[in-house]
């Protein structure tokens, strides 16, 4: 994973920001990790940034961005949660949003269609982008803004998230009503702690969880929550992290063969200079639940490819560098 985020600044009211990214895992394509297809250098992120928030607390961006919807945060060294997986957003839309103390309120008009990730709303009953007919908004208050000690609490809501398609599901499809979904976090942090909570679930069933060949297990709504703790421990010229998450994903009742996916990290992270960080986790992931044909339709009648008693441990080692 590589990046490069470029913010110029026109003058006290104007900015400009870009990212390129190559990462090979997030990147919707055919095949494994190492097809053409994806691996490619994509703009992530870019969008036009009008405001001073030292001078008022009014903010307004467009272009390519981050939807204003939940947390999405992780305490892990590196492995994104199932949240963030299951909810985070990015997609073309106009933010605007008010900052002042402690207090942020975000909205956002999404372009409607199949967005780059977890936001759909059918557009002239396709996926095609084009109408501004999707929204989100996001609002939430911090306790003991500027001090060490801080306590954060939010909630959001988005009109279409991605879990809208009929049977069988494929990634970006069409849906023929949106399905909105709901958020809630906390975050405390101060000099030594960070402990995270969130909690995300769709308005309605997803109704592509049900496969007619397998009656007994109905279309459920999608669920993801996660609850993680870090603790950093400071020596001389070092810090090191310690954390512990576990998340999990949601998108049919008990027994369904795609009930859940869990993930369990624990990670312990070391800043040897402030911009380099080395890090080890040890993942637990329990249940395989992807969402492109979720509950079948790509196999037999009565077969599917998730499988809720899948189980991975994996070790990973690797370095942040930033400069």
């Amino acid at each position: 994973s590589a990046q490069l985020a470029v913010t110029g600044n026109v003058n006290g009211w104007i900015s400009a920001y870009i990212e390129l990214l190559y990462n090979p895992e997030q990147s919707f394509g055919a095949g494994t990790t190492t097809d053409l297809n994806r691996n490619q250098v994509q703009v992530r992120r870019g969008y036009l940034l009008f405001g001073d928030i030292e001078k008022a607390p009014v903010y307004f961006s467009l272009g390519k961005m981050k939807i204003p919807f939940g947390l999405t945060d992780t305490v892990n060294p590196f492995t994104a949660s199932t949240v963030w997986h299951a909810f985070g957003g990015l997609a073309y839309g106009a933010n605007t949003g008010v900052k002042t103390g402690g207090f942020n309120a975000r909205a956002m008009a999404i372009q409607g269609g199949a967005q780059f990730r977890a936001a759909n709303v059918p557009v002239d009953d396709s996926n095609i982008p084009s109408k501004l007919n999707n929204y989100a908004f996001d609002m939430s208050y911090t306790f003991g803004h500027g001090g060490d000690v801080q306590f954060l609490m939010g909630a959001s809501y988005i009109k279409g998230s991605a879990y809208c398609q009929e049977f069988p599901v494929t990634h970006f499809s069409a849906c023929n009503e949106e399905n909105g979904a709901v958020d809630g976090y906390l975050k405390f942090s101060s000099s030594h702690w960070t402990v995270i909570a969130e909690y995300a679930e769709t308005d309605n069933v997803w109704s592509g969880t049900f496969n007619p060949n397998i009656p007994e297990f109905e279309a459920a709504k999608v669920t993801s929550w996660d609850i993680g703790a870090k603790y950093r421990v400071n020596f001389e010229n070092a810090a090191i992290d310690f954390s512990a998450d576990f998340s999990r994903f949601e998108a049919g009742p008990d027994g369904a063969p795609w009930s859940n996916q869990d993930q369990a990290v624990l990670g312990v992270a070391g800043f040897v200079t402030s911009n380099v960080k080395l890090f080890g986790e040890f993942i637990r992931t329990d249940g395989y639940a992807p969402l492109n044909f979720i509950s079948g339709g790509n196999l037999a009648p009565n077969e599917t490819h998730s499988n809720n008693s899948a189980n991975s441990k994996i070790i990973m080692l690797g370095a942040n560098v930033a400069f």
